[in-house]
């Protein structure tokens, strides 16, 4: 991992731009993990002697890119995963859609039922056993060629809730065949970005507010970018 990938960082916590193609947590392919990666990093940068400390505070699918806070000591663990538990972490995505949703913005208040032996998540009944509520609220921001990019607030984390909530409407993540997505992605990842977090800092009681470039290797994520920061993003050009 190179330094241009962390994106805040004191005595407490790091923050990082994973890549799609990183796990944050180990799983039985034995890759190397995202969290691995970090502590070699800060290991060697700060040649430290013994382990270095590193909590993982929260996950992103494999697919997925952006944002992944880490703890850099037991005290902002502990309290990282409380302000998770407790929802004070805000938590904003990108998404590039194969279809445009029929509504420019919406609030999407759904049931998800997870299928653990396919890991898949269903839009189902709200009586369905296990199902859980699942919220969010998107915005299109910009148009381009056959896609459109939403922006997209978390309310609630289930279970793949944005892959499958949009695949619900008919709207696939670029790439998602899992979820219905016409075609793959070189590599295999999806067009899934966790663009933004905010919260307060456990230990300095700070206000963090933390934006993620989108991958600097995909044509469509940059330039879909680049009509956003100019500000010409509903073109379909």
């Amino acid at each position: 991992m190179d330094s241009e990938r962390v994106l805040y960082e004191d005595n407490h916590l790091i923050i990082v731009n994973k890549l799609c193609s990183e796990i944050v947590q180990g799983d039985k392919t034995g890759d190397t993990t995202l969290a691995e990666s970090v502590q070699a990093f800060i290991k060697k940068r700060d040649k430290k002697p013994g382990n270095v400390f590193l909590g993982i505070t929260h996950r992103l699918d494999r697919p997925t890119s952006g944002i992944v806070i880490f703890a850099k000591t037991s005290k902002a663990l502990s309290r990282m995963n409380k302000l998770f538990r407790e929802h004070g972490v805000k938590k904003s995505y990108w998404a590039v859609l194969q279809s445009s949703p029929e509504e420019g913005e919406a609030r999407l208040v759904d049931y998800l039922w997870r299928d653990k032996i396919k890991n898949r998540s269903y839009v189902c009944d709200e009586s369905k056993k296990d199902a859980k509520k699942a919220i969010l609220s998107y915005t299109i921001i910009c148009r381009y060629k056959n896609y459109v990019l939403a922006d997209i607030d978390l309310e609630t984390g289930r279970h793949h809730q944005i892959r499958a909530q949009f695949s619900s409407l008919g709207c696939s993540i670029k790439g998602d065949l899992k979820y219905g997505a016409k075609q793959s992605n070189p590599g295999g990842g999806i067009h899934l970005h966790a663009r933004r977090v905010s919260f307060i800092h456990p230990v300095s009681a700070e206000s963090i507010n933390v934006t993620a470039a989108v991958p600097r290797d995909d044509i469509l994520w940059q330039d879909m970018e680049e009509k956003v920061l100019r500000g010409d993003s509903q073109t379909g050009e």
